[in-house]
Parts: C-alpha cells; sequence; structure tokens
C-alpha cells in the first residue's frame, strides 16, 4: 500500500486570510493533481506565524474559523483528499465584541468539505522570540486520523511544533494507533537551526518507532525568518526527505505499507553550509519585509565601508538592481578610497550611485550653533551632527519617492552604542543588525567567492573587506580607537549578550578584565539606543529584538 503526501511549505503573509486561503487551496488541489492525498500545511498557516497580539482581538479569531471553513468547502469535491490545516482557534461565539475566553493553537482535519477533528497545541514555547503563553491556552488531547485511499490509508499522529520537543505527545500519538507522526511548524531560523530540528526530531522517531514528517513555514515576517528546510524521517533515525531551503515548494513523499512496517521515501535536498544558510536568510528577510510591506524599493546610504557594501549586496540579491539605491554623503573627513570603492561597488552592481555632500549642510549647523559651543573643543557632538545630516537626507529621499532605508549597522555597534540614534540608525529596516562585525567581514568574503542568486560575482571591493574599518567622523579615525579589536569584542557579546556568562566568567576564560568590563558596561548604558532601533532580521539564537528584553533603567552589573 503506498500513500503520497504533500509538505506544502508556503511562504504566508500574516493577517491575508483571503490570500493564505487562496494560497493552500491551490497548493492542495495541485498536489490532488500530482496524486497527493494527504496534505500538510504549516502551523498557523490560515492567519501566517506570529500575529501577535491580533490573536486577543475575537473578530481575528472568528475571521480564521470561518477562513478554515471556508478551505474545507472548496475542497469539498476533492475525494479521499485529507488537508491538515493550521489555525488559531477559540470559543463559539459570534459576537465579535466578546472576549474569546480560551484561545488554542490549533490544527483542523479536513476531507470533502467537512473538519474531521481539531487538535489544540499542547506545549507552548515561552522562551527566546515565543510568547504563545501571552496568547494561547494548552490543549490535553491527541488527534490520529486517517489519510489514503481505501486498501491503503494510515494511520497519522499529529503535533504541532513544540509538542515534539517534548517525549508525552509523541508517545501520546503512538499509544493512540498512530503508524506514522506529522508535525507542523512554524520555528524560526537561526544558524544551524535545521539540523538541530532533525536530531531532535530523530529522538522522537527513536522514542517511538515511527516514521515522522516535519512540515516546515518558510518567508520571513518582521524580525524572523523561516527556512523551510521540512524533512521526512524513517524509523530506523535516517532521513527519508529534505525538502529545499528558503524557497517555496510542494514537497511530494511516498509512504509505503508493507505489514504495518512503513517506509517514507522523497527527494533528499543536500546538506548546506551555514554561510550558505545565513545569507539566504538575510536575502529572503529583506524581500519578504520589503515585498509584503508594499515598498517599491530600498535606499541605504553607501561610504564605502564593509557594513554598507553588505548590506547592498544583500539588498540587490533579494530585490534586484533596478529596485535599489545608493547615496554616497561625503563629509570634510571622508578618504578619497571611499568615494573610490563606493562608485566600483555601485558599478558592479548596476545600481543607481548619486553624490551628496554633506560639508554645505554640517557647516551651517557649526555655524548655528557657535555661540552656544564657545569655547567648547569639538567631540562626538560634530561626529553625530554629521550622522544625523545623512539620515535626515535618506529620510527625505525616502519619503519623497517611497523607498524603504536600509539601515547598516552591525550587532557588534548594536551592542557597544557606536551608532548614532537618528542619523546612522535612521531607517527602517536593519538589515545586518544581528551580524556580528566579525561575521560581517567572514560573509562579504563568502559573498565574493559565490554568486547563488547571478547579480554579480565578487561584488565588493577588495579593499573595502581588508582596510580598518571607520566611521570617518574626524580625521584618521578608525574603530579601534574606541574599542577593543573587533575578535575580543565579538567574543564577549558573544559570551555575555547571547549565553548570560557573567563578568568573572568571562574572564576567567582568559579575557583583559578591562576589555570585558568596558564592553560589557556599552551593552547596559546603550540599551535606550537599541529599543529605538528600527527592526531587524534575526540570525542568531539571541539577537537584539524580542528575545533581549532588560530594562533601559537598570545598576544591575555583573
Amino acid at each position: 500500500m503506498t500513500l503520497k503526501l504533500c509538505i506544502a511549505q508556503l511562504n504566508f503573509i500574516v493577517g491575508d486570510l483571503d490570500g493564505n486561503v487562496q494560497k493552500i487551496v491551490a497548493a492542495a488541489s495541485q498536489a490532488y493533481a500530482d496524486g497527493a492525498r494527504l496534505v500538510l500545511t504549516p502551523e498557523l498557516s490560515i492567519c501566517g506565524y506570529a500575529a501577535e497580539d491580533l490573536f486577543l482581538r475575537p473578530a481575528f479569531i472568528h475571521a480564521c474559523d470561518d477562513a478554515v471553513k471556508l478551505v474545507a468547502r472548496a475542497l469539498a469535491g476533492l475525494k479521499d483528499l485529507v488537508v491538515v490545516v493550521g489555525h488559531p482557534s477559540g470559543d463559539d461565539s459570534r459576537t465579535r465584541s466578546v472576549a474569546v475566553q480560551n484561545r488554542f493553537n490549533a490544527a483542523s482535519v479536513l476531507k470533502e468539505g467537512q473538519v474531521v477533528t481539531t487538535y489544540a497545541k499542547r506545549e507552548l514555547p515561552n522562551y527566546q522570540v515565543f510568547d504563545e503563553r501571552r496568547y494561547f491556552t494548552p490543549g490535553d488531547g491527541v488527534c490520529v486520523f486517517e489519510a489514503g485511499e481505501e486498501g491503503a490509508r494510515v494511520r497519522v499522529g499529529l503535533l504541532i511544533c513544540e509538542d515534539a520537543w517534548f517525549e508525552q505527545p509523541a508517545q501520546l500519538a503512538r499509544e493512540s494507533g498512530a503508524q506514522m507522526l506529522a508535525v507542523i511548524n512554524a520555528s524560526p531560523f537561526h544558524v544551524g537551526k535545521g539540523y538541530e530540528r532533525e536530531e531532535t526530531m530523530r529522538k522522537r522517531v527513536q522514542e517511538t518507532g515511527l516514521p515522522l514528517v516535519y512540515a516546515h513555514l518558510v518567508g520571513g515576517q518582521d524580525e524572523v525568518v523561516f527556512e523551510g528546510h521540512s524533512f521526512a524521517l524513517n524509523s530506523d533515525g535516517s532521513v527519508a526527505g529534505r525538502a529545499p531551503s528558503f524557497k517555496e515548494d510542494l514537497f511530494l513523499a511516498l509512504v509505503e505499507s508493507n505489514n504495518d512496517a512503513i517506509k517514507i521515501v522523497a527527494f533528499i535536498e543536500p546538506v548546506r553550509t551555514p554561510e550558505q544558510d545565513l545569507w539566504d536568510a538575510l536575502v529572503l528577510g529583506v524581500r519578504d519585509y520589503v515585498g509584503k510591506n508594499g515598498f517599491p524599493g530600498a535606499l541605504l546610504g553607501l561610504s564605502g565601508g564593509i557594513d554598507s557594501a553588505l548590506v547592498l549586496a544583500i539588498a540587490v540579491d533579494a530585490l534586484g538592481a533596478h529596485r535599489v539605491r545608493t547615496v554616497m554623503m561625503p563629509s570634510p573627513y571622508t578618504a578619497d578610497i571611499s568615494w573610490l570603492d563606493a562608485r566600483e561597488m555601485a558599478h558592479r552592481l548596476h545600481v543607481r550611485y548619486d553624490e551628496i555632500s554633506i560639508v554645505p549642510q554640517f557647516e551651517a549647523f557649526k555655524e548655528s550653533l557657535a555661540r552656544e559651543f564657545a569655547g567648547c573643543a569639538e567631540d562626538t557632538t560634530e561626529e553625530n551632527i554629521q550622522a544625523r545630516i545623512r539620515g535626515t537626507l535618506l529620510m527625505a529621499l525616502s519619503n519623497k519617492f517611497g523607498s524603504i532605508v536600509l539601515t547598516t549597522g552591525n550587532k557588534s555597534e548594536m551592542a557597544t552604542g557606536y551608532c548614532t540614534l537618528y542619523g546612522d540608525m535612521a531607517g527602517g529596516f536593519a538589515v545586518i543588525k544581528d551580524l556580528a562585525k566579525t561575521l560581517v567581514f567572514k560573509m562579504a568574503r563568502w559573498r565574493n567567492a559565490h554568486d547563488p542568486y547571478g547579480t554579480g560575482h565578487c561584488p565588493i571591493p577588495e579593499r573595502i573587506i581588508t582596510r580598518p574599518p571607520s566611521a570617518e567622523l574626524r580625521p584618521d579615525q578608525v574603530d579601534q580607537d574606541s574599542l577593543p579589536p573587533y575578535e575580543v569584542l565579538d567574543a564577549i557579546v558573544d559570551r555575555y549578550m547571547e549565553n548570560d556568562q557573567s563578568i568573572e566568567t568571562i574572564v576567567a576564560d582568559g579575557f583583559a578584565r578591562s576589555d570585558v568590563e568596558k564592553v560589557t558596561r556599552l551593552i547596559k548604558l546603550n540599551e535606550y539606543k537599541r529599543r529605538q532601533a528600527p527592526v531587524g532580521i534575526r540570525v542568531t539564537h539571541r539577537s537584539f529584538g524580542k528575545d533581549w528584553r532588560y530594562p533601559i533603567t537598570n545598576r544591575f552589573r555583573a
């Protein structure tokens, strides 16, 4: 007996219920035409993930309930087709102004126009970017359903994402007669997460003796990215199938049953490098943020430095050269090589490039403030004025022509406050906000060696990568004038910010106390800046976003 199933690895838009319904119906119809009789959609596919406080609105929950029924009706004529749809679910009150008392992260099994059964997620994650206990009540049921044509039916145990990270839900499904496990998911990307998921699901397979299919979301949603990478494991824990990463796919697999022994057969995408995954995550994050929010294109300040160079390369891979504009805004301290390298990179990637000097505006600001600043030496005040002039110019171009400003600050700068409020932090989307400076250099070299989107091989001039980084806001300035070497700084940030190590532990690991105390002090002092920074793409297990929530007013220093 053979059952063909389809993992509908799709990219949904949060709140676009009509569009999401159409996408699910189209995918299920195509899968049916291809012979599939079981279609799995990702977690919360009806509404998109994550809908955040939309879940608190009764009208939203009721609209999602209606959308599930609409999918069922649209597929009613497809005999023997079973479709699993993820959605939020509440009580049956039809009064939009009445609060929903119990909300569930649910999945419904649809067949021939009917909702056969609905399962509520048992395990609700409340860590990192997850906040599901704010919105949902945990379920306590078990869901095992049949899929397939007469004589070739398989009993499938349904789990939702976090359920499969615990032993009990899978065991309960097996005890209830499941012959295989189906897990629908929306699990945000960070580097290495895809293969962590495979290893964790392998434990469930080994514990239950059941094969498993893992249906995963793909797409960017604000600061998080979902990479797809759906997969299937056979009962011996071996990989039976792996879908492409960072793209939509109707991933087909054959479930072969012989005397209750089940084997899954499917295409296996080769193992990918961390750099491939990271680049594709950044590209998808930009493409979906710009596209889903309706911006016609993107705009950035191109300085001739490594950060703006990397952001430009990502933007062109994501949007195409015709939708990206660059502006070089030289100050009195801009080196000639910065002009030359910025022009060269723009030429290599075929993007629009303009130069707008900020010297007249800078002089005007100094003249306006001369009386107030009389007797005061120039310091970071004048440096910040330059950055804020640039921010104002970029935002003016954005307002006039509609393109979103991409900021170019990296994680090392976000950590230490080596950035200017209303200056280089001014913009709509922070592309490399979660990339430490050392990783910025690594990814620049990786992109120069690879051309995954065919937009230009070796786009970043070598001198941009090799010259010492500088904000160029005062004569002969380099970053290391005021910061430890980036190898040291980033290692401290990793230990303190990403992994919660104490100052004493980091010092005991061999770092100079002066460096550790300086970096950690800067992290604490600059929380107020980060609260005002634009949203940016999360690619590590802890970013300066939803999974970093520290008080601005704070005197704890350990």
